[in-house]
This record gives structure tokens, C-alpha cells and sequence, in this order.
């Protein structure tokens, strides 16, 4: 079997931010949230990190990756561009921004040959999640079983404003669906979403939501 792989996906704008987002230092010690992904990963046996940038980002990314992380783990990086596209379609006139996680993860299909981990780059996941996501992906499975780790509601809200969260279906241990939903505050141990800013409707902390760490098998790649 190949070795996991952890794909990073970093070529967001932040727009919402103001800035690039996944290179702001968030410690005294002027660490980024992707230094503490990047050990949780390491620990857990990753050793090969892919990250999906935009081109004009690589300089800045390598200034930091490079002599860091970089001296522990193999690292490549591969550029989200707005018109690599399958054939068939093209790029609406004006559009900037980059397009969504699929096409964030299939800008890595040349480089990624084994079952490969998921992550945002400006999110926190926990050493837990990296431990149980490595195992699943370095056991033997078929070409179609994937998994997602979820989180409960309430460990993924702020006291500061609010939150946008994919809401999971789940059937039997599946995943069935998830539906994001856009605007989510915190209400003690529970939490509440709205669509128009003004009728909030009640969801509980124990609602499992997905924080975008997803484990394939390589063969997703395919689809």
C-alpha cells in the first residue's frame, strides 16, 4: 500500500479576512494554524503534505513552509488555477476566484498516487482527528470507501459573532449529506442559524458538522 498523504487547501483569497489568512501568525512565537496541522500530521505518520495554492502565493508559502515543516516532512505544492478545467467548460468572463474544494483537490491529481487525507489550511482539527483519519487511510480498503471526521456543533462555535458550518446526515455510520449552512451563533451548549438575519431556528451542540477533513482513496481522484 502507499503512504497517506495530507492535501492542504490554501489557495483561498480571504476575502471575508482581509488578507491571506493562512499566513497570518496566530502565537507569540509567530506560528501559523498550519504549523500546528502540520505536527498533529506528522505525530499521526503523515509524512508527505501536498498544498493547493494560487502561483503568485508560492514565494510566501515556501518563506514559511520550507524551513519548517519542510525539514521534517516531503513537501510539493501545485497550483489551483481558475481555468484548469475539464473539457467542456470555461471560465465565465471576470471570474477571479478561485473555484470550490473539489477543484482544489483535483489541481493535486498529478502528484498525489496513494489514498490522501483533506484539510483547510486556516482550520484547527486536533492530534485526535489526525490519528484516527491516518489509521483509516493506512488500512487496506476498497476503492470506494472514504470517510469524513465529524465534529459535534458546540466545539466548532465562537462567543465572537458567528459561524458557517456543512450540517451532516447520518445513516447506519454513513455520511449521507451535508448541507452548509451559512450563518450559525452560539447559544450555551447548543446554537442557533438563520437565513435572513432576523428568524433564528434552534440546532443542538450535538449536531455533527463537517470541518472539511476528508480521507479518499486514490481512485477519488478518477471521479
Amino acid at each position: 500500500m502507499k503512504e497517506p498523504v495530507l492535501l492542504i487547501m490554501a489557495a483561498g483569497m480571504g476575502s471575508r479576512f482581509g488578507g491571506l489568512k493562512q499566513l497570518t501568525p496566530v502565537s507569540s512565537e509567530g506560528e501559523i494554524i498550519m504549523d500546528f496541522s502540520l505536527y498533529d500530521a506528522m505525530l499521526a505518520g503523515f509524512s508527505k503534505v501536498v498544498f493547493v495554492i494560487k502561483e503568485e502565493m508560492e514565494e510566501d508559502f515556501r518563506k514559511l513552509i520550507d524551513e519548517r515543516a519542510g525539514k521534517h516532512m516531503d513537501v510539493e505544492y501545485v497550483f489551483q488555477k481558475v481555468d484548469d478545467l475539464p473539457d467542456g467548460y470555461r471560465v465565465p468572463e471576470g471570474r477571479e476566484k478561485p473555484w470550490g474544494t473539489a477543484h482544489a483537490v483535483m489541481a493535486a491529481r498529478d502528484v498525489i498516487d496513494g489514498p490522501f487525507a483533506v484539510i483547510n489550511a486556516d482550520d484547527y482539527y486536533g492530534t485526535g482527528a489526525f490519528d484516527e483519519l491516518y489509521r483509516f487511510l493506512a488500512e487496506e480498503r476498497s476503492a470506494g470507501e472514504h470517510a469524513m471526521v465529524g465534529y459535534r456543533l458546540r466545539n466548532t462555535v465562537t462567543e465572537h459573532g458567528h459561524v458557517a458550518r456543512g450540517v451532516c446526515q447520518i445513516k447506519d455510520g454513513l455520511l449521507t449529506n451535508v448541507k452548509e449552512y451559512v450563518h450559525i451563533e452560539k447559544r450555551g451548549d447548543d446554537a442557533a442559524y438563520t437565513k435572513d438575519g432576523k428568524t433564528f431556528l434552534p440546532l443542538s451542540g450535538d449536531t455533527i458538522v463537517s470541518m472539511n477533513f476528508w480521507g479518499f482513496q486514490r481512485g477519488f481522484m478518477d471521479e
